[in-house]
């Protein structure tokens, strides 16, 4: 397995400016490539949200076209070096993806190493088996919730920490993925805004300045820095509460 990918939790922070705060994991990943293939399905706007890609990606030297302009999205994924899917409503991306048959394209050209994948937020979901841990509200109604599968774990993006002196009586971020993990036992890492994962090949790094928690079934979370090796989740068993896609 040759997969090449860099998953953000969110494309900015508070006080920066649109993918400032991961540019220098942008260049990494995209030195040496020339173009992006950008699937801006995630929001309703679809030139509008290819422009500002384009526009955060134009310091790095890359010309970024939207796969939604492509008279055939599947020849567009199999021909492209570097596919990024942005960030939105998860639920609303994933039916797009499926229902332009792009899902097991995607996963064999990232295996074979073909392909780079980037993800921000909705894309950070589609990397793994399941959008299960996305946070959104399912606007619209995919097929079914298999994503591209590209880590054998889930991610929860924009991982909120609960707040002690919070009054608000509904569950906290902590309690959502406890229930999931009632039902599937599954990894599941919950990455603060301004952290990423940079997978290449068999190694996964945590990278960013917030950090994550990981939490496994009837366990405490474990929580994890910038650089550290979490190359393990790799090949940590998954049972999800039906067949793992």
């Amino acid at each position: 397995m040759m997969h090449d990918l860099l998953l953000l939790s969110n494309s900015q922070v508070h006080g920066r400016g649109y993918l400032e705060h991961a540019l220098d994991a942008l260049r990494e990943i995209l030195d040496g490539r020339r173009s992006v293939l950008f699937a801006p399905f995630a929001l309703r706007d679809y030139d509008a949200y290819v422009a500002r890609i384009a526009g955060a990606l134009a310091p790095l030297g890359v010309s970024v076209r939207g796969l939604h302009a492509e008279s055939d999205p599947l020849a567009a994924v199999r021909a492209a070096e570097v596919l990024y899917v942005g960030g939105g409503n998860s639920f609303r991306l994933l039916r797009a993806l499926r229902d332009r048959g792009l899902v097991p394209a995607v996963r064999e050209r990232v295996a074979a190493g073909e392909m780079a994948y980037v993800g921000s937020s909705a894309g950070t979901n589609m990397a793994c088996p399941t959008l299960r841990t996305t946070n959104d509200m399912p606007i619209v109604q995919p097929d079914a919730f298999e994503a591209f599968g590209l880590l054998p774990f889930q991610v929860n993006p924009h991982y909120l920490d609960a707040d002690p002196g919070s009054t608000h009586m509904g569950e906290t971020r902590a309690q959502r993925i406890a229930q999931f993990l009632e039902e599937n036992d599954v990894p599941v890492l919950g990455m603060r805004e301004g952290a990423w994962l940079r997978r290449r090949g068999g190694r996964l790094e945590l990278g960013g300045e917030t950090g994550a928690l990981l939490f496994l079934r009837g366990e405490e979370p474990r929580p994890f820095e910038g650089g550290d090796d979490l190359s393990f989740l790799l090949t940590t068993p998954a049972r999800f509460d039906s067949p793992a896609p």
